[in-house]
């Protein structure tokens, strides 16, 4: 599987349906990325599974009996999904329950939702019951709103499904780099397609940008960024939008006020530990970017091109760097090819947006 976290998370359920024994196995970096949770939650409903991170392997029996299940799937949220998608085969279905820190990127099973029931499957998503109050008379702070409005559990019939013809959205962190060129550039970029109903945390996305200074419309010819003139420096929660975590870091950089990111502790555990890496890269460009238990604080300062940006086999690390080459003249980038991973075309559309 190389380093493809939705390929160790999605596929084990798969494995279990068919008749053969599938040994899953990557580089180095993925026998650290977390799949413990969902091989113990295939176990817990039937399944013979030997092997707690990868290398693993899924014994399949023709059938998964199903049933209840409670995981941690603070790590990612791939690990209810990828046990959503093959529940419909489930002799029982599947009802899972999340015990644990917020669920990051909650959006995509939000998505994970929509198409199976776009495919007639029959999923319930529970009202999560109200936090118990500390004091009878004190109103819930906002995180906890936040976090008593994610779902902690879903629950998907057995039943057959008819995909039929399936509308892919595109990916809108991989347009990240694309918004973050307007703002730090001061220019305009188009994105067409732009799904304003998207369940990608798209009004987060344009909600960040907005506030570190873009100005962003969306209309028939899809979303229209312009930078204009000025780089805010905000503080935010990227619990849902991790994926542009090293993109919004490479913008921050460069704001003209200080910048905190949280809620992206668990991107430590993705392609590399990305909240070291961001920290390291452009701290060597003289960037003052520090560590958090669950984030970053980034204070900007005068960036030079006295190192090549290293990329650590991640693909958003390049996205950041391309970022950052904008406006810190002379950069550059340590194995750019691997940007390829999400985005083979990336080089091509980066040269001809700024051609354009």
């Amino acid at each position: 599987m190389g380093n493809s976290g939705t390929c160790m998370r999605f596929l084990p359920a798969v494995a279990a349906l068919s008749s053969a024994s599938v040994r899953f196995d990557g580089d180095a970096r993925a026998r650290e990325r977390p799949v413990g949770a969902l091989l113990g939650a295939l176990r817990s409903l039937g399944v013979s599974v030997d092997g707690d991170a990868v290398p693993f392997t899924v014994h399949g029996q023709g059938s998964v009996r199903g049933g209840s299940v409670t995981l941690d799937a603070s790590g990612s949220s791939q690990l209810v999904s990828g046990l959503l998608l093959a529940a419909p085969r489930f002799s029982a279905g599947i009802e899972v329950r999340h015990s644990g820190p917020p669920v990051p990127s909650a959006p995509h099973i939000a998505m994970t939702v929509r198409m199976l029931r776009a495919a007639g499957a029959t999923v319930d998503v529970p009202d999560r019951p109200p936090r118990p109050q500390a004091q009878a008379n004190s109103a819930p702070q906002p995180e906890a709103q936040a976090d008593s409005a994610r779902p902690d559990r879903w629950r998907v019939e057995p039943g057959p499904v008819d995909l039929g013809t399936v509308d892919v959205e595109p990916d809108l962190s991989n347009a990240g780099p694309f918004l973050a060129a307007a703002l730090v550039t001061g220019g305009t970029v188009v994105i067409p397609g732009w799904r304003p109903d998207s369940l990608q945390a798209s009004a987060q996305i344009l909600d960040v940008f907005t506030e570190m200074g873009a100005s962003c419309s969306v209309g028939s010819d899809g979303l229209t960024i312009s930078g204009t003139g000025e780089v805010r420096g905000i503080s935010a929660d990227l619990r849902d939008v991790g994926e542009l975590a090293q993109v919004l870091t490479a913008v921050a950089a460069v704001a003209s006020s200080p910048s905190v990111f949280t809620g992206i502790g668990h991107i430590r555990t993705h392609e590399t530990d990305r909240l070291a890496a961001l920290a390291k890269e452009i701290n060597a460009l003289g960037g003052a970017v520090t560590e958090q238990p669950d984030g970053l604080s980034i204070r900007p300062r005068p960036l030079r091109a006295e190192h090549a940006f290293g990329t650590y086999d991640d693909h958003r690390m390049v996205m950041a760097a391309a970022v950052l080459g904008l406006v810190v003249p002379g950069l550059s980038v340590e194995n750019a090819q691997t940007v390829g991973k999400t985005f083979p075309g990336f080089m091509e559309a980066w040269a001809a947006m700024l051609r354009s």
